[in-house]
């Protein structure tokens, strides 16, 4: 969808302008109905969609015939008819209906002709989606062009607005007008609200599929000791790249397991630079071993790139959407575990959990372009957001953890930006982990020239209690690090969470 920058000032056209301007309007049918409708009877039809391919309008509408049967037929028009719009039809040939009566009433109803700005304030930001756009053939006049635009916000969400605008607006494009008066609009720059848009889309499609990553370890585990050939190595070789927690203790080791954990993988690939003990490219192999796609020649890297899409989507595609989504963006993901299917094998159920456990990297891969931006208040914000099993004894524990690091203007405008000290700009920090017998925990910790603040949340309230007991401890080790520590504090429960995502959650379900 083409992005739409500022076009001035729009205009809601009267009412006068569209009353009846479909009557006698003659509709043909995709496919011939004979006896659809006897001669000399008419039917109420309701416009159910609406969709312009190039200059028709092609209808989907459902008739309520005197019988009181219902009917679903598809047509194609001349003029278009807004969604909701209600007509009195009859059907003079097998193949055509012919519009008798366009019901004024119902059709204000479900085309906007001015904005009510008692529900819309002037001032308000509207958002909608371009049903379809007609030059207005003024013979001395200037070029007009009319649009019926889908509202996807405000009190009138879901209705139709119909404008006249001096340049066309591009069918299926989403626009935001701030409300000027009850019949004018203008039309603000949609900026980077595209691209963010289509990653909340993919976003809410990789959450609906992803699942916690402690079913496929424990089946990892299961295959290591009891599988045999190609992939049982695997197994055996994606397990023993996991880090522990004494690893995870140390800068390097830390390093070593946010760069192998799926973060990176597609810059990488585009680098060309070594995947081998990336946990995401380790997924993918296996997906390629359990599909029987060919596992062997994944080992190279411009193969791996090449095939890497197709091959997720295969394997993903065999997933069904089994939980509420959870909001775009939220954090920590929920544990989600996949139920076993009927009469499935172990190989089609590995190969599931695979694929689902490369989902919900993508999900934290997404979220991280999706909270990376320019801030209100002109900073930029960079989002690194992940998933590293760890492990513990003879488990693995996923430790989810965001990093969010916030520059100024000016700390982005300087020429030795990358040799800056990284302590110069905002950190953020949340881990989430569950970590027997704590149960459930949470960290969020903000780091600011040197001086460390941080908050913890734990599910279970005598952990909390623990850890509370514990802080002068922790403050006193970060001392001891060179660090100025601010307020330290543990919570029974969770945290409080934030905004759903940057965007209009209804802006999502209308292009999902």
């Amino acid at each position: 969808m083409t992005e739409i920058n500022s076009l001035g000032a729009q205009t809601a056209v009267n009412s006068q302008a569209i009353k009846a301007a479909m009557t006698g309007e003659l509709l043909n049918l995709t496919q011939a109905q004979p006896g659809l409708l006897k001669p000399g009877e008419t039917a109420q039809a309701e416009v159910l969609t609406l969709k312009q391919s190039g200059s028709e309008f092609q209808l989907v509408l459902r008739l309520l015939q005197a019988n009181g049967n219902q009917a679903q037929v598809q047509a194609s028009a001349s003029q278009p008819l807004a969604p909701g719009s209600q007509v009195t039809v009859s059907q003079p040939q097998s193949d055509r209906l012919a519009v008798m009566v366009q019901q004024a009433n119902a059709s204000n109803v479900a085309t906007l002709t001015q904005l009510d700005t008692g529900k819309v304030p002037v001032g308000t930001l509207l958002q909608g989606k371009v049903l379809t756009s007609q030059w207005l053939q003024n013979p001395g006049a200037a070029a007009t062009y009319r649009s019926l635009v889908s509202l996807l916000n405000t009190a009138q969400a879901g209705a139709t607005l119909t404008l006249d605008s001096p340049r066309p607006l591009a069918v299926g494009s989403l626009l935001s007008a701030l409300v000027q008066g009850d019949q004018s609009l203008r039309f603000v720059p949609l900026s980077g609200r595209q691209e963010q848009l289509n990653i909340t889309q993919q976003l809410a499609s990789q959450q609906g599929r992803q699942a916690s990553l402690t079913g496929l370890l424990d089946a990892l585990q299961q295959l290591a000791r009891s599988g045999d050939g190609e992939l049982r190595g695997s197994a055996e070789r994606l397990l023993a790249s996991l880090p522990d927690a004494r690893q995870l203790g140390e800068a390097k080791g830390l390093a070593q397991a946010l760069n192998n954990s799926g973060a990176f993988l597609e810059a990488k690939l585009l680098g060309g630079l070594a995947t081998g003990a990336d946990i995401k490219a380790q997924l993918l192999r296996l997906v390629g071993q359990a599909s029987g796609d060919g596992a062997p020649a994944l080992n190279n890297l411009s193969t791996l790139a090449q095939v890497m899409p197709a091959m997720a989507r295969s394997a993903l595609g065999m997933l069904r959407r089994a939980a509420p989504l959870q909001p775009p963006g939220a954090f920590p993901l929920p544990s989600r575990l996949l139920q076993a299917m009927e009469n499935e094998g172990d190989l089609q159920q590995l190969l599931r959990l695979a694929a689902a456990a490369v989902s919900r990297l993508q999900s934290h891969a997404l979220s991280s372009l999706q909270q990376t931006g320019t801030l209100e208040n002109g900073n930029l914000q960079t989002t690194w957001q992940t998933e590293i099993p760890v492990r513990h004894g003879q488990e693995f524990i996923p430790l989810q953890a965001k990093l969010q690091r916030e520059e100024t203007p000016e700390q982005q405008a300087d020429p030795r930006r990358e040799q800056r000290d990284p302590l110069e700009s905002l950190w953020r920090i949340e881990l989430a982990f569950d970590l027997p017998p704590l149960g459930p925990l949470q960290v969020q910790a903000q780091l600011s020239q040197g001086r460390l603040s941080g908050q913890l949340w734990a599910e279970i309230p005598n952990t909390a209690r623990l850890i509370d007991s514990q802080l002068g401890t922790l403050r006193e080790r970060l001392l001891a690090r060179g660090l100025e520590v601010g307020d330290l504090a543990c919570h029974p429960g969770t945290p409080p969470q934030g905004p759903r995502t940057r965007l209009e959650q209804r802006w999502v379900d209308e292009t999902a």
